[in-house]
């Protein structure tokens, strides 16, 4: 079964607390955490002592997205403050292949992104060593953008090149997801669903999550 992962950069964050227990009653899998810094992407979220707070409120793992430019400084913090996850971007600079293997060495699962316009052969390389790959759907920076329907076959590619290999990766898709997307997302090979709006903008987060599984 596909698993949903609401994006806290959807969420009341005057009320954070609240929210995130909300999603974790509705049936959520796990919790996403966009983390900008201006650099890599036109706008800043939230820091280590947001993910340290939130990891002290739920029981749900911790994915979090580093859209950051220089994430090697930043993994062990994030680690440390109880991160299960930690997704970085082929497009930054540094070594990934150094940079996986230090963030599994810190006792966490390590995830590479893309965004839409690069290829998933940029992925390839590491599909052996990465327990995520996150094609994002929507230019990476900010919420509430609408889907790019070409992640479609960039999925289903993908998904070709895991089975071919015999992998266990997870495919997540960020971006635009809702009940109208879901279900091509899903029959294309999405493993992991990450939704903002179409979770937290609805009064009804348990409803929001099953239309989301096709439910």
């Amino acid at each position: 079964m596909v698993k949903i992962a609401p994006s806290i950069l959807a969420a009341d964050f005057g009320k954070l607390d609240e929210e995130v227990r909300s999603v974790e009653k509705a049936g959520a899998d796990l919790l996403h955490i966009d983390v900008m810094d201006g650099h890599f992407v036109p706008n800043i979220t939230v820091g280590v002592p947001i993910v340290a707070s939130i990891k002290g409120k739920t029981s749900l793992p911790l994915d979090v997205h580093l859209m950051v430019s220089s994430p090697e400084r930043f993994i062990k913090a994030f680690a440390e403050a109880g991160s299960d996850y930690l997704t970085v971007h082929v497009e930054i600079r540094s070594r990934l292949g150094k940079l996986i293997d230090a963030i599994h060495k810190l006792g966490v699962k390590a995830g590479l992104s893309i965004n839409p316009e690069t290829s998933v052969v940029r992925l390839e390389p590491f599909l052996k060593e990465i327990d995520i790959a996150l094609l994002m759907s929507v230019e990476p920076g900010f919420g509430g953008q609408v889907f790019i329907p070409e992640v479609i076959y960039k999925i289903r590619e993908l998904r070709e090149k895991i089975e071919r290999k015999n992998l266990t990766t997870s495919i997540e898709v960020d971006g635009g997801v809702n009940k109208e997307t879901a279900g091509e997302l899903i029959s294309a090979g999405a493993d992991i669903l990450v939704a903002g709006t179409a979770i937290f903008g609805r009064k009804n987060r348990r409803g929001a999550i099953k239309a989301l599984r096709g439910k």
